[in-house]
């Protein structure tokens, strides 16, 4: 049987450490694919770190290999970007999934968040202060996930 390992990203939509940020997502992700036989990697797209996120998974990808691991954005609703561009999105990701179609959009963005922590095995995210992401990685160590803030590591 397939040992299929799921990683969720969070992050604040600024961040100012950018390039000791990208170290260390490049250095966790080529870990994780190195050595896990297959891992599905949970992203969003509303900010830097979701930015920086899925550019380690892919430069990680491409230097250790694309066979045992997907990079999946997590849309918490349809949007226009998406709908007139999804060539464009099924290129970048692995695939997309949309995540909270019937729930309003004030509370979709929480909902996925919520919905990508129950799938995840592993949360890689930054998380420094108060806001949406801090509300996830609480709701994460309710639900008893293994957390590696990388914001604690600089």
């Amino acid at each position: 049987m397939f040992d299929f390992f799921t990683v969720a990203f969070f992050g604040h939509r600024h961040i100012d450490n950018l390039i000791k940020v990208e170290d260390l997502l490049e250095e966790k992700v080529g870990k994780l694919i190195r050595e896990k036989e297959y891992v599905e990697f949970l992203v969003g797209r509303n900010g830097d770190f979701d930015r920086f996120a899925s550019s380690a998974v892919l430069r990680a990808r491409k230097k250790y290999g694309e066979c045992n691991s997907s990079l999946v954005l997590v849309l918490p609703y349809s949007t226009a970007e998406f709908s007139n561009n999804k060539e464009a999105f099924y290129n970048y990701y692995t695939d997309v999934e949309i995540a909270c179609a019937g729930v309003h959009p004030k509370a979709a963005i929480q909902a996925r968040n919520r919905e990508m922590v129950d799938r995840a095995d592993l949360i890689i995210c930054y998380v420094e202060e108060k806001g949406g992401a801090s509300k996830t990685i609480e709701y994460a160590k309710k639900k008893e996930k293994t957390i590696i803030n990388l914001a604690k590591l600089l």
